[in-house]
């Protein structure tokens, strides 16, 4: 079950409640009883593993490996000369 953040919108107390996702998300201040306004905060977000690095993507990789394959043949007719 998520926990949501509430504020009251006549005290300003912060405070949270768990409800499942098919409750009602409306709530009542615990310490005066008035109206709670629910509050959104963003997500943190931690991207691990490959495909999230520019480095990753299939583009710079092909990139990378035709760069190296000029090179590749640049220094090979250097050396025939």
């Amino acid at each position: 079950m998520p926990i949501y953040e509430y504020e009251c919108k006549k005290c300003l107390f912060r405070f949270e409640v768990r409800k499942s996702f098919s409750e009602d998300t409306s709530s009542l201040c615990p310490q005066c009883g008035s109206e709670a306004q629910r509050l959104f905060s963003p997500s943190s977000v931690v991207y691990k593993g490959s495909g999230f690095s520019t480095t990753d993507s299939k583009k710079y990789r092909s990139d990378a490996a035709e760069h190296d394959r000029r090179e590749a043949m640049s220094k090979s007719l250097e050396e025939k000369q």
